[in-house]
């Protein structure tokens, strides 16, 4: 795991060692074990690696990395799996390789072998990474199929630069430092701004599963390489011919050989390894089978809360460790802990990342890290693939029993007559009323009943936050458009048409998918690759340690997006698959527990000294001085959640995050 960056230019008149010493130094955070730079003899590009060394620890395995000719370089953040296996076939074709175990010099080799497109669909792994093919004078970048590691580019005055992370791209100060009204308007839906948009303007981030190619000219030209649910990866696994008995005992099989050998292939480190732990069935389910993987105690890390302890798990993680004979650590933290880390969080965030895991997620990795731990496995992914979250099982109910049959069988007119009551008469906070309302304005607008897991400010609510300026639609992005990125809905005033071309999109692919996939499909669109996955690699790589993500092992995804909903979800148990598949690992008081969820209890912090900074702040923010944000009813809304009127911490919470960071990259600059 590392960080990258490079510039390209089509006229050569900045100071690419400077420059490129610039972006490398903001993101040393992400690889303090080294560094290197290669810029060509005739200045028209450079690129830069900051290493996290983790496999093949040698010299020789440094980056950015070149052929023996000289003809291809490549900086890389990330982990190949299947490296040795590659090595071997590329051996056989006759490449001879100088180091040992590096997988940074298979992708060298792959490259010359077989191509971009080639390359990319061998691998098995996660990463972002970047290569100049000198002979084509043509730059190409790669996300990796679920978007576990993030890459983000601009072009500027005839110059395209690309980095792991934003800051590294504003280490330039002539790069303008604008907010892009349309991810602002989508950052309050989403609680992170879709891609390819960031929330500042003319700076985007590569989307998952997609190939750039930038030209000598810096024309951009970019494709998707892998898909959820298309024709290949759904035609085999399904089995036909069984009963539904014979069919789960088939896919829980199914799972447990896929999911041993995704954790058994995340082990591969030359470095000291963890396991992030809840006490939940992802994270012990991880623990199990690395214990049994494993020739040593497996170390575990569990975060806890000083303050509110009706939100911590520790009872729970420590019966798994108790179980496995893990190596334990635990820590707790508490409102003070938390405001002292404010600053630091906007600042590695780069653009607002409104889920307050965030901090509880910083405080475990650094746990980690000061126990010596470099790479540890995390439970995410499994929630969206087999319904793990209550409020999932409770849009199932809805949809099933009243949005459906209201949808189908209720006039266009009358759909549109009662979805603007919604609009007079719904209350500002997120209780059962304002849902019911929203569902009604969501079906005057033609849009699915699921906008995301992460939905924040539902549109019901926006005209209350934001001015009509923020609201106004604006012209699309043409640019994006023609080189061949999905802009579908970024530039409209209403999130639901982004949902919507997803819905549409995975219609076309799968027609016949039951609701729970097409939930889980917008989710692989969205909120998995841009806000947890972002906040795992943005927060955990702040600390110098990589995440690995079993669950999110691209075989094992699309293999398990093949499951039915009814087999998912049985006798109204959300989760009842998997819990099955490792019911014969874990104590049943583990596997039967109610889901609590990583949180932080940020409702209760914001009822005390925090809200009122917190308060404070975005009274006084730069944005709010804008006149984007209508300060009157955010006002309110602190006021009637300090008196426990109302809970209004998602909403408060998500304008300050978005304040904060607006103060911290724009507002004082």
């Amino acid at each position: 795991m590392c960080g990258i960056a490079g510039i390209l230019q089509n006229n050569p008149n900045i100071p690419l060692q400077d420059c490129l010493t610039a972006m490398s130094k903001t993101i040393k955070h992400r690889g303090p074990d080294g560094k290197g730079m290669w810029i060509s003899e005739n200045l028209k590009i450079g690129l830069a690696h900051r290493r996290l060394a983790i496999i093949d620890l040698s010299k020789e395995a440094a980056q950015p990395m070149c052929d023996k000719d000289h003809n291809v370089f490549l900086t890389f953040n990330g982990e190949i799996y299947n490296h040795s296996l590659l090595r071997g076939q590329l051996i056989k074709k006759g490449h001879k390789f100088k180091t040992q175990n590096s997988d940074t010099e298979v992708l060298v080799h792959g490259y010359k072998e077989w191509g971009i497109n080639g390359l990319v669909n061998r691998l098995d792994g996660m990463f972002a990474f970047a290569i100049w093919d000198v002979r084509k004078e043509t730059l190409f970048l790669a996300r990796d199929r679920i978007g576990i590691k993030p890459i983000y580019f601009c072009s500027h005055q005839g110059t395209f630069r690309f980095a792991s992370e934003i800051k590294a791209l504003l280490s330039d100060q002539s790069i303008p430092r604008e907010m892009d009204l349309n991810a602002l308007n989508h950052y309050l839906s989403f609680m992170i701004s879709p891609a390819p948009l960031t929330m500042f303007k003319d700076i985007f981030k590569l989307p998952a599963a997609h190939i750039m190619e930038v030209s000598n000219q810096g024309s951009l030209k970019v494709s998707r390489y892998w898909d959820l649910n298309s024709p290949q990866n759904t035609q085999d696994a399904r089995p036909s011919g069984r009963n539904s008995s014979e069919n789960e005992g088939f896919y829980i099989e199914g799972l447990r050989s896929k999911f041993k050998d995704s954790v058994k292939k995340r082990l591969m480190a030359d470095v000291p390894f963890g396991v992030f732990l809840s006490g939940g069935v992802d994270s012990s389910a991880t623990v199990a089978l690395m214990s049994n993987l494993m020739d040593r105690s497996v170390d575990t890390y569990t975060v806890g809360f000083k303050d509110y302890t009706h939100l911590n798990e520790l009872e729970y993680a420590q019966q798994v460790s108790t179980k496995f004979k893990t190596n334990h650590h635990q820590i707790l933290i508490d409102e003070k802990d938390m405001i002292g880390y404010l600053d630091d969080l906007i600042h590695y965030q780069d653009e607002p990342i409104a889920d307050w895991v965030c901090i509880p997620l910083h405080f475990v990795s650094k746990l980690a890290k000061d126990n010596g731990t470099k790479v540890v496995q995390v439970g995410e992914g499994a929630d969206e693939q087999f319904c793990g979250y209550d409020s999932w099982m409770t849009y199932l109910q809805f949809f099933k029993f009243f949005w459906n049959p209201y949808t189908k069988s209720m006039p266009c007119p009358l759909l549109r007559i009662f979805g603007q009551f919604s609009k007079y008469f719904s209350p500002s906070s997120r209780n059962r009323t304002s849902q019911f309302l929203e569902s009604l304005e969501r079906a005057r607008t033609g849009h699915d009943l699921f906008f995301s897991g992460a939905n924040a400010i539902w549109n019901i609510h926006k005209p209350s936050y934001l001015n009509s300026e923020a609201l106004a639609s604006r012209p699309q992005y043409d640019q994006l458009e023609e080189s061949g990125f999905e802009v579908s809905g970024l530039s409209s005033i209403n999130s639901g048409d982004i949902i919507s071309s997803y819905t549409a999109k995975l219609n076309e692919l799968f027609p016949a998918a039951d609701q729970l996939t097409k939930m889980a499909f917008n989710e692989f669109r969205l909120r998995l690759p841009e806000l947890l996955l972002m906040r795992l690699d943005k927060i955990s790589m702040s600390n110098s340690i990589e995440g690995r993500v079993p669950f999110l092992d691209h075989e094992l995804v699309e293999f398990s997006m093949t499951i039915p909903q009814n087999l998912k979800i049985k006798g109204g148990i959300n989760k009842y698959l998997l819990k099955k598949t490792f019911s014969n690992i874990l104590p049943k008081e583990i596997i039967n527990r109610k889901k609590m969820g990583f949180s932080a209890p940020v409702s209760e912090w914001l009822k005390g000294e925090f809200g009122r900074t917190a308060e404070e702040i975005i009274i006084e923010s730069s944005i709010l001085k804008m006149g984007l944000l209508q300060k009157p009813h955010i006002i309110k809304q602190f006021t009637e959640h300090r008196k426990s009127i109302a809970d209004h911490s998602l909403h408060l919470w998500t304008i300050f995050n978005l304040v904060s960071w607006h103060n911290y990259w724009i507002g004082n600059n």
